[in-house]
């Protein structure tokens, strides 16, 4: 049996995760999970999993609250609950299912506490991603990939060298078939229909603008250690190839499947090994034809900036990461325009004057620099 921590259980990993769980009850257990505001669902998580003694929330009031309800189940609230799940209650294998720089602290303290990470934050890698390598080698620990694109890269990379490639499949987000014009007046509401997946609000806006899958090459930069010039995008419309290698020999080993979630995460569960889909399938027959085409820079700058943040090093994906989610939320609250976003980014990211080494700390002052100058930035403060 694998005990698991769960770290974001309300969001849209964490709830496929979940089931999972329920549908391999001979194989996992959960021991803790969190949550952020959304404390409605712990309820019904908590009837589900009785084996469960630790829940943290983010908010100090709901955990008042929640103390009172469940006299003999343990609760924290904040950064320093997560802290406190991860160290106190014995698990196998973390899974860090957060949204934002949030997770990255949870990431390296269950490092440190020698428990193997499912990772689905993406921040962890991007802001952090030497850090992580080090540490794991360090505390001889695992860390499995949750995200659909590095499940796929993994799986077309076991057993085969002689690589040219790595190819990041993208779908192009909700306004792939839009012109840079076009992007002037589109709207939240038009940003959040995605045309593939259903994912959380924060993740479909940064498909729009394709940061995205920006980190997803930091990500895939420090998961399988190519060198960047090795490592591209190529557009897809329909989602089925997920992602794709490219050998010497001019040859390509793709992985195909259903744009569902669950897959990808049930192989990180499952620690890299395959077991039995039964969420959904999608028969050869009914696969239609698949559509390519070529990735630009210029219709997608962020990852542009995304690349030259890698290749600068230092606090510069963290400043990235940092600036992003700040315009994103303020887009997301109509604060700002769509085009808006990008052109954050790039202010921040030529401000920064990074130190000379990277550690925990410099990331984290880092992160909170790129925050208060993203936030001039949106409330117009000209000094």
């Amino acid at each position: 049996m694998e005990r698991l921590i769960l770290l974001g259980a309300s969001g849209s990993i964490g709830s496929q995760t979940i089931d999972i769980i329920l549908k391999h009850p001979r194989k996992f257990f959960l021991r803790g999970f969190s949550v952020g505001k959304r404390v409605n669902v712990i309820h019904d998580i908590l009837k589900k999993f009785k084996e469960v003694s630790f829940v943290v929330v983010k908010e100090e009031k709901d955990y008042l609250e929640l103390k009172k309800q469940y006299p003999n189940i343990r609760f924290g609230y904040g950064d320093q609950g997560l802290i406190d799940l991860i160290n106190e209650v014995d698990c196998d294998l973390v899974v860090n299912a957060l949204v934002g720089f949030v997770g990255f602290i949870p990431t390296i303290t269950a490092i440190k506490a020698h428990k193997d990470v499912a990772l689905a934050n993406k921040e962890s890698l991007v802001v952090g991603g030497e850090i992580v390598n080090k540490l794991l080698k360090e505390n001889n620990v695992n860390l499995y990939p949750i995200d659909s694109e590095h499940v796929a890269l993994a799986k077309c990379l076991h057993g085969n060298k002689k690589v040219k490639r790595l190819i990041l499949t993208a779908s192009g987000g909700s306004f792939r078939d839009l012109s840079r014009d076009e992007l002037t007046n589109v709207t939240v509401e038009d940003a959040l229909k995605h045309p593939s997946w259903n994912m959380g609000k924060k993740i479909t806006i940064d498909c729009a603008t394709m940061m995205n899958k920006g980190f997803e090459i930091i990500e895939a930069y420090h998961l399988f250690h190519y060198p960047l010039a090795q490592i591209d995008v190529l557009l897809h419309d329909e989602s089925h190839i997920h992602s794709l290698v490219e050998f010497v020999d001019g040859s390509y080993l793709a992985d195909i499947g259903p744009a569902d979630m669950r897959v990808p995460i049930a192989y990180a569960l499952y620690r890299k090994k395959r077991t039995k889909n039964t969420f959904s399938s999608l028969p050869l027959e009914d696969f239609g034809t698949f559509h390519f085409r070529k990735f630009t820079y210029e219709r997608y700058p962020c990852v542009y900036y995304a690349r030259e943040a890698l290749q600068k090093g230092l606090t510069f994906p963290t400043v990235l990461n940092a600036a992003n989610e700040e315009a994103v939320y303020a887009f997301l609250d109509k604060k700002i325009a769509f085009l808006d976003i990008e052109k954050i980014i790039k202010t921040v990211l030529d401000k920064h004057v990074p130190n000379n080494h990277l550690s925990v700390e410099e990331i984290v002052k880092a992160d909170k620099w790129a925050r208060l100058e993203a936030q001039k930035i949106i409330k117009g403060d000209k000094k």
